[in-house]
């Protein structure tokens, strides 16, 4: 009977390319950027330290939003989830390509990181939910090719992108991706929601967000600040141990 189930899902082909669509378009924007940095920060007047921010505010949002995907699918449905995080992520790709600001790229990419973080868990959980047990590796392997096919992509693509157009584009070729993914997910996609709503853990997303966020900062400007010579970094480490031992503390002392 289940393999029968997982036979009767249709358009599992469909369902994969658009999935697959989103790990690409999630995972060109971790490396497409590194490649026009020097172009973006000529055009928008700004130093390295500054220019920097275009990078860690993306990577900070997305640690911090990514332990809340789960809860947000089983709140209101992997589907819905998922097509609001393309949306959302296209959408802010297009405010990125057309910021005029240092700060309105800096925001613009933040709101991309909140937007793509789920893209991975999301994709990873509905190829295994489309298919049968058996077809769990192949699943996996197909999930994988995507993941990496993006990161690898980037630098090169970026590099094409700006010299030859402008390094707005390495922005705005989200778009097209993002609309296909977009309806693809829209059409062929089926809804799913648990039964069983598991209450929202504040206190635990709160803590948690803490530590990472904090973490993640002193990871991605160590290096610019000269590691623990800098009391910035000093401080992020401190805010950081401090999140995990207050989120373990939190886990071990809740109940459930």
């Amino acid at each position: 009977m289940r393999g029968e189930a997982f036979a009767a899902v249709p358009n599992r082909g469909m369902i994969t390319i658009s999935i697959m669509l989103a790990n690409i378009m999630q995972g060109l924007d971790n490396t497409i950027l590194n490649v026009a940095l020097p172009h973006i920060q000529g055009s928008l007047s700004a130093s390295l330290d500054q220019i920097a921010w275009a990078l860690t505010s993306y990577i900070v949002c997305c640690a911090i939003m990514m332990p809340l995907t789960g809860w947000l699918a089983g709140r209101f449905g992997i589907k819905y989830v998922f097509l609001v995080s393309v949306a959302s992520f296209t959408v802010a790709s297009a405010l990125c390509g057309a910021a005029t600001s240092l700060g309105e790229l800096v925001f613009f990419r933040a709101l991309q990181g909140l937007a793509g973080a789920g893209l991975i868990p999301l994709s990873q959980a509905m190829l295994l939910q489309i298919n049968p047990p058996e077809r769990h590796g192949h699943a996996m392997a197909v999930f994988g090719i995507g993941t990496i096919l993006g990161p690898i992509m980037g630098p090169a693509l970026g590099g094409w992108l700006t010299y030859d157009y402008s390094w707005r584009w390495i922005f705005y070729i989200n778009l097209p991706i993002g609309a296909l993914c977009t309806l693809g997910a829209l059409i062929f996609i089926r809804q799913t929601r648990n039964v069983h709503r598991e209450p929202f853990d504040f206190v635990g997303f709160l803590t948690l967000s803490l530590g990472i966020g904090a973490l993640q900062l002193m990871l991605d400007r160590g290096e610019l600040k000269d590691w623990f010579y800098s009391s910035e970094i000093w401080i992020e480490a401190t805010v950081a141990g401090l999140g995990f031992y207050l989120f373990t503390v939190h886990t071990m002392t809740t109940d459930g």
